[in-house]
């Protein structure tokens, strides 16, 4: 049986669900492969480690040099669940690698930040996204221009939706029922989003905000602004989601234009429960959602105002759309097909032989150097320690505390005096 090691930042979020639901998946059907991961950060929740558990998937937490570098050489392949986390250059960048075959199943989009460093695709034998909107990014499409597009393939992380209750076949509520589930960061959620809400006149028009409520007093502040006090109803994080899915009849799911996101689970269990998305026409969510086929895809505030009428006005449409966001969810995005799709990809990869990779050519020698190699447009960060950073919807993700910004690197990097300033220097720019 051939083994299939992945290498993994972290077992949270959309990735532990992923990594957990193919790895248990493969493991009841018969797999060819055995699997093991190697998790290079404690878990904060057990959730994901106790169902690969469960699995019989030998997980590893932390492993010394030694135990690392001995389960990356025995490995047939090696599968780094990749994103821009300060954890990853280091170990890719080690001299002592051994020869290896190689892939990367990308769990962020590359469009705008996080970018694909371009020399990636010369390290891994092949390379992984999770949505086909990455083939739109620059670096991407300079690969497929050099001839490279046969290292290229689409496995989405989407899945688990096949177990979710299915929608009634009615049309919900006389009055729609409206929420948003997800991240309140605004590198995540629209930063105009209580101005897109506020375009519908409808005085008694409220949603549901479910999820933890970072940037809760902002989203007020603006909703009191435009007069609108009662616009949003905050309901917290919720560990049951289906409960709150199920007294929904409209997901408005509108994210920052830049966000780094692929699969959107939420959206893909909103929609698998016949809740009706209503998203932005920006390149992941155009990769599930078909205008008034499974979901509404908008571009301006006035376009949703006339979107909630529509669908107040036509509950039977109502029904025809959710009934096909329900049947097309389940057939796309579940566990069964990413195993089948991963196990081919396994035995292409499989006859080829074993090379040592030189990750320095991707990411640079030193971590300030891994930071930069992320950012498309790295004139942001200067030389002499200051940030010019406009504070927009496009830099957004540059003010996270984690995901890979100048924070996070600096916080796993203490010693690195660059990082440090930069880091100092974008605090003085958010207290300003």
């Amino acid at each position: 049986m051939s083994t299939v090691v992945h290498l993994t930042p972290h077992l949270g979020g959309g990735v532990g669900k992923a990594v957990s639901g193919l790895i248990a998946t493969a493991a009841t059907g018969g797999s060819q492969f055995r699997h093991s991961v190697i998790c290079l950060e404690k878990p904060e929740k057990s959730q994901f480690v106790e169902r690969l558990d469960a699995a019989g998937c030998d997980v590893v937490i932390k492993p010394d040099d030694r135990d690392l570098l001995r389960r990356l050489e025995e490995a047939d392949i090696v599968q780094v669940e990749f994103w821009n986390h300060p954890t990853l250059p280091a170990i890719l960048c080690r001299p002592d690698l051994p020869a290896m075959r190689m892939i990367a199943w990308c769990h962020v989009s590359g469009l705008h930040h996080p970018r694909f460093p371009p020399n990636l695709i010369e390290a891994f034998d092949q390379i992984v996204f999770t949505s086909a909107c990455s083939f739109e990014g620059a670096e991407v499409r300079a690969w497929c221009e050099a001839g490279h597009s046969n290292k290229l393939r689409v496995i989405s992380s989407g899945g688990g939706v096949e177990n979710l209750p299915l929608p009634l076949p009615t049309a919900g509520e006389a009055t729609l029922r409206a929420g948003y589930l997800g991240s309140f960061n605004y590198s995540k959620l629209h930063p105009e989003f209580v101005s897109f809400l506020a375009a519908v006149p409808d005085p008694e028009f409220c949603v549901r905000m479910i999820g933890d409520e970072t940037n809760r007093s902002d989203l007020e502040r603006q909703c009191r602004a435009l007069g609108r006090e009662h616009l949003l109803d905050f309901r917290g994080y919720r560990s049951d989601v289906v409960s709150e899915l199920a007294q929904l009849d409209v997901l408005i799911y509108l994210l920052n234009p830049t966000h780094y996101g692929t699969a959107e689970n939420a959206l893909l269990e909103a929609m698998a429960m016949g809740v009706i998305p209503v998203v932005l026409n920006n390149p992941a969510e155009r990769c599930i959602v078909e205008h008034r086929k499974t979901g509404v895809v908008i571009k301006t505030p006035h376009d949703l105002a006339l979107s909630i009428a529509w669908l107040q006005r036509n509950p039977s449409e109502r029904v025809r759309i959710k009934q096909s966001a329900s049947t097309l969810v389940r057939e796309r995005f579940s566990f069964d097909p990413m195993v089948r799709c991963f196990e081919a990809l396994y035995a292409y990869v499989l006859p080829a032989r074993k090379i040592r990779k030189s990750f320095t050519q991707v990411f640079g020698e030193t971590s300030t150097e891994w930071f930069l190699s992320f950012l498309r447009d790295s004139k942001i960060f200067c030389q002499d320690g200051s940030v010019s950073a406009p504070i927009d919807a496009a830099q957004y993700g540059l003010l996270e505390k984690s995901k890979g910004s100048v924070s996070h690197f600096s916080s796993v990097y203490s010693e690195d005096a660059q990082l440090r300033r930069w880091a100092m220097s974008l605090e003085s720019l958010l207290v300003k």
